[in-house]
Order: C-alpha cells, then sequence, then structure tokens
C-alpha cells in the first residue's frame, strides 16, 4: 500500500534584510516548508553593509531593562520578540556564524574586525547550505487574484505561496531598496499604517551663508546639548556632532531626534540648549569671560582662556546678538546653553532609519488579523529606536518571531496542505487585485 508524502508548503520572504533573513533562518531551522526570499537589490543586505562601514554596531551589552526601554511607547509590543531574541541571542548568533564580538567602552558590541561583510557572506552561506532560495532583483508591486506580483528584469512573475513575510524596511535609502513604496500597497487595502517619519536624522537651522561657508563639515566635539523629550522632561547628553551646510547631524543629534521631530511637527520649530564648555561650571565660565583683557580682542580672550575658537567661536556669532556678544553675563550664561532652534528634520531618504509603519494593532503576534498568512517583521512595524545597536536587535528579534509564526500558522492547518513548490511566471492582468 503506497503512501503519499505532500509536498512541503512554500513561504515567500519579500525583502532581504536583517529581518527578512532571520525570518527565512527561523524557519529553516524549522524544516516544515520551502522558502524563497525576494529581494528588489542585485544582492541581499546593501542597507546592512552600509551601515557596517563606519563599523557594525551589532547590539548594545546595558542591563536588559535599560536596553528594553530605548524603545520608548512601542517597548510594550517589542518585549515579547526581545525576550525570545534578545542582545545575548544576538550575540551568540554572531558568534556561531564564526565572527568573533568584543563589547567597547560604550557598552555597544561589535565585530573584531569592525566590518559587517564578513558576517553577511557567513550568513547567506548558511542560509544557501539550508536551502534557502534567494532571488534577486524581483521588486514586489502588491496582490493581484491571490498572489504576489513581482516586476523582475525578465518581464513581471507572480508566486502564490502558503504564507508570507513582508520584510520590506522603512524609508531611509531608497536607493538601497527601503523606499516605503509598500506603504500604498498596504494602505489602499484598509491596513493601518502610522506614516513614516525620519529618525536619527538631522535637522536644518537655517544659517547665514557667512556661518555656512566657513563651518559646514566641521565637528563640534565636548559639547553637551538638553532638549525636552515626550514626557516634557529635560533631558541633557554629552557628545558630539557635525555642522553641515544647512543644519546639524551626528550621533548627539541622533539621540535627540525623535522628540526634537515631533515637537517641529507640533510648533513648527524646536529649541535646544548647547553647553560648549561642559566640563567647566557657568561660575568658572563667568569668572574668565569677566576677566580684564586689556587690548586684547572679545575673540582672542575667549580662545586664550577657554579655548573657545572656530565653530564654537562661530556659532556665538551665529545665534547672539552684538550687544549679548559684549555683555559678559549673558556671553557667559550662552556658553553654557546656546539657544540653537531646529527648523525641520532633513528628508527621509537622508535618515538613518524611519519611524511609522504598520501599526501593532493590525497584528495578531506578526500576523496582520485582515490577512491570515500575511506576516510583517522588521522596520516595516511601527516602532523607532536609537542608534547603538537596538535598531538591529530589533529588526533580527522581529524576523524570529515571524519566523515562529508562520511555522505555527503553517502547522494548524489541515494536514495535506500542498502547492506548487517552484513558483511560476504567470501573465499578469489589469483586473483588479484582491489580497490572499
Amino acid at each position: 500500500m503506497s503512501t503519499h508524502t505532500p509536498q512541503r508548503p512554500v513561504v515567500a520572504i519579500v525583502g532581504g534584510g536583517p529581518a527578512g533573513l532571520m525570518a527565512a533562518e527561523t524557519l529553516a531551522a524549522a524544516g516544515t516548508c520551502e522558502i524563497h526570499v525576494y529581494d528588489a537589490m542585485a544582492s541581499s543586505g546593501r542597507k546592512f553593509l552600509l551601515a557596517g562601514r563606519g563599523g557594525m554596531n551589532i547590539t548594545h551589552a546595558e542591563p536588559y531593562e535599560l536596553f528594553v526601554n530605548r524603545y520608548g511607547s512601542r517597548a510594550a509590543q517589542l518585549r515579547p520578540m526581545l525576550d525570545a531574541f534578545g542582545p545575548d541571542a544576538v550575540r551568540a548568533w554572531v558568534h556561531g556564524l564564526g565572527v568573533a564580538t568584543f563589547v567597547g567602552s560604550s557598552q555597544r558590541v561589535f565585530p573584531t574586525e569592525m566590518k559587517a561583510a564578513p558576517l553577511l557572506r557567513a550568513w547567506l552561506h548558511r542560509l544557501r547550505e539550508a536551502g534557502v532560495h534567494l532571488h534577486q532583483r524581483h521588486r514586489w508591486s502588491g496582490w493581484q487574484d491571490g498572489a504576489l506580483r513581482f516586476d523582475t528584469p525578465a518581464g513581471p512573475t507572480a508566486v502564490r505561496p502558503a504564507a508570507t513575510v513582508l520584510a520590506l524596511g522603512g524609508a531611509s535609502w531608497a536607493r538601497l531598496g527601503s523606499d516605503g513604496a509598500w506603504v500604498r500597497l498596504l494602505a489602499q487595502h484598509g491596513i493601518g499604517v502610522a506614516p513614516l517619519q525620519p529618525a536619527n536624522c538631522g535637522f536644518d537651522v537655517g544659517w547665514s551663508e557667512h556661518f555656512a561657508s566657513r563651518h559646514a563639515g566641521q565637528p563640534l566635539t565636548t559639547v553637551a546639548a538638553t532638549w525636552t523629550d515626550g514626557a516634557g522632561q529635560r533631558v541633557r547628553r554629552q557628545g558630539q556632532f557635525v555642522v553641515t551646510a544647512t543644519g546639524v547631524e551626528g550621533s548627539l543629534v541622533y539621540a535627540m531626534s525623535a522628540p526634537v521631530r515631533d515637537a517641529i511637527a507640533a510648533h513648527g520649530s524646536a529649541t535646544i540648549e548647547l553647553d560648549l564648555l561642559p566640563d567647566l561650571t557657568h561660575e568658572r565660565v563667568l569668572e574668565e569671560v569677566a576677566r580684564p583683557r586689556g587690548s586684547r580682542s572679545l575673540a582672542s580672550h575667549l580662545q586664550g582662556r577657554l579655548h573657545v575658537k572656530g565653530v564654537k567661536a562661530g556659532l556665538l556669532h551665529e545665534c547672539l546678538g552684538k550687544e549679548e556678544y559684549h555683555d559678559p553675563a549673558r556671553l557667559a550664561a550662552a556658553l553654557k546653553a546656546l539657544p540653537l532652534t531646529l527648523r525641520a528634520p532633513r528628508p527621509i531618504d537622508e535618515a538613518i532609519s524611519s519611524a511609522g509603519g504598520v501599526r501593532f494593532e493590525e497584528l495578531a503576534g506578526t500576523m496582520l488579523r485582515a490577512v491570515p498568512g500575511v506576516f510583517v517583521a522588521g522596520e516595516m512595524l511601527d516602532w523607532e529606536a536609537p542608534t547603538g545597536g537596538y535598531l538591529l536587535t530589533a529588526c533580527l528579534a522581529s524576523g524570529v518571531a515571524a519566523g515562529r509564526d508562520v511555522a505555527r500558522w503553517l502547522d494548524a492547518r489541515q494536514p495535506g496542505y500542498s502547492n506548487s513548490t517552484e513558483p511560476e511566471p504567470v501573465r499578469l492582468t489589469t483586473r483588479s487585485s484582491g489580497l490572499p
């Protein structure tokens, strides 16, 4: 008596970034389905590689409760994913790929070689060895008659999988594949999507031509910034940033980007305070400013007594009136709390990441409530995080969650399910599209 072994169901993963690849790895480990990853770019992980050019920050080694709270208003939604695959698991996973790591002085975790390419190569090799099929230059263009549509160099193709994971990223760095085009495709079917906004971004100030021409590109080091967070609390942090032709950007600016962006949206601008001499007390600064300077100019006096020169001196002239600049008390106050008004975030395509995305209220786990069998992971979800390994960790954790949810969902379906294990191109028509 012969027995029939049903074909394994096909899972389509749309997006070859960290979240999509981690969903593929999780499903491959389950061994119950055939996995096809579709990416719009010529190779997978393009943004991952770019992020690693300055040193691949994998995760963060701070205490776990502090780590989870970095996700702000979405910490509660992300916690179950991070509990299952958090910073320690990320580091162990990297080690499993043969890449050693170390913890820097800031508690950020890096590969020992400080490069993303070896990690990505080892990861893709392991996925291929596990039987994951990688399809490049496949740009998702929506659904039609229950099938996923892709535009490819060879023409339109449609695939009808048993389950789908959407991991298309946000809307930063469109040239690397994250262009946010999926927002329209989901929104037109009534799926709630919070508007995509720049996160970890620079801001426009509106410098004078005089200041911009002399100081654009110069770093401001050993400064502190104070701003108001989303809860109305004043936050002070020391660090550095860079003056650009239009405004400011850099690590200290990225740290404040979410509340500053939201304040600009609500009020049209946001004012922060810069402490140009964070290692000195206000009393010491006032004492040095007021000290007799003889025949020296005030600029020479500030440089000699307080080492205020270059871009810091330029900022004082840019932000203060002549009367303030020559009043010792007001000048000392400005050196310790220089008001700087930020007028607009830089365009989202320049941002390191994006906020907004598919609202968690639309999901059961990681599956769209309105579309059984379609799961969402990574920056497509409505969350944001600061730089420091938080972005990558949450993307990987959500990929694991989506992979596990897919495996459970397929397992709950009736035994004997079968579908084509080799997606075939089909001629696309102009009939109205429908969700699976």
